[in-house]
C-alpha cells in the first residue's frame, strides 16, 4: 500500500508541475496578446500565485513520491541510470527556473502593479521580459517532458 501511496504522489506532482507550467505559458500569451493593461497585470498575478501553489507543489509532491517509492522498493535513485538520468535532467529544468524564470517573473510582476487602467501604456521592458519568459520557460520545460518520458520507458 504505502509503495501505491508514493506512486499516486508522484503521479499527482507530475501533473500539477507540467499541468500548470504548460497551461499557464498558454494563457499568459492570450493575457499579453490582448495588450491590455490590467489584463497583463491579472495574468501575471495569476502567474505567480499558480506557480507558488501549483508548480512548487507539484515539485514537493513529486519527489516526495519519487524518492519514496525508491526507498520503498529497495531502487538505488543515483546509480540506476534512468533514475539518474532523470534527476539530473530535472535539476537542470530546476535551474533555469530558479536562476532566469523566477527572477523575470519578480520584475514583471513589479512591473504591473502600475498596470492599473486600460489608459495605461505597457513599457517595452514588460514585453522584453515577457518575451525571455516564454523562450526560456519553454526550455525549462522541455527538460521536464524528457525526464517523463525517461521515468516512463525507464531507458
Amino acid at each position: 500500500m504505502t509503495y501505491t501511496l508514493f506512486k499516486f504522489l508522484h503521479v499527482l506532482g507530475v501533473v500539477l508541475l507540467i499541468g500548470n507550467v504548460t497551461v499557464t505559458a498558454v494563457w499568459k500569451v492570450f493575457a499579453d496578446r490582448t495588450r491590455s493593461a490590467p489584463v497583463v497585470a491579472f495574468a501575471q498575478r495569476l502567474v505567480t500565485y499558480t506557480d507558488w501553489t501549483f508548480t512548487t507543489g507539484g515539485v514537493a509532491l513529486l519527489m516526495a513520491g519519487g524518492y519514496g517509492m525508491a526507498a520503498t522498493a529497495r531502487i538505488p535513485v543515483f546509480s540506476t541510470v534512468w533514475l539518474g538520468a532523470s534527476q539530473a535532467i530535472f535539476v537542470i529544468s530546476g535551474l533555469i527556473w530558479l536562476c532566469i524564470l523566477v527572477p523575470t517573473q519578480i520584475q514583471q510582476s513589479r512591473q504591473t502593479r502600475t498596470f492599473t487602467s486600460e489608459s495605461v501604456s505597457i513599457p517595452q521592458a514588460y514585453w522584453t521580459l515577457s518575451r525571455r519568459w516564454l523562450i526560456w520557460g519553454v526550455l525549462g520545460t522541455l527538460p521536464l517532458l524528457v525526464a517523463l518520458y525517461l521515468m516512463v520507458a525507464k531507458l
